[in-house]
């Protein structure tokens, strides 16, 4: 994935390279971050809604640059994945 394709203030759905379901997000520009797109709550997948993850089974809401619970009822932030941009790419790995 290129870093263009995450719009800057927003988050994307992407598959990890092991083909599991992540989310990158462009908090300011240059900087990317990811996470594990499995909700805490249950594992179902949570969508990107512009600086917002949501379930959609249970409706449970996460911060899309931090990961962060912010509506229950998931209590517990999803799982980060280490990324980073190399030639423009973002790239798994620290």
């Amino acid at each position: 994935m290129q870093l263009a394709d995450v719009p800057v203030g927003s988050a994307v759905a992407a598959q990890s390279s092991a083909g599991r379901s992540i989310v990158v997000a462009q908090p300011s520009a240059g900087t990317v971050v990811a996470f594990d797109a499995a909700c805490t709550h249950q594992g179902c997948p949570v969508q990107p809604q512009g600086d917002q993850l949501i379930c959609n089974c249970h409706r449970s809401l996460f911060d899309a640059f931090t990961g962060a619970a912010l509506r229950g009822p998931a209590t517990e932030p999803l799982a980060p994945l280490a990324v980073r941009v190399v030639d423009g790419a973002v790239v798994e790995g620290a």
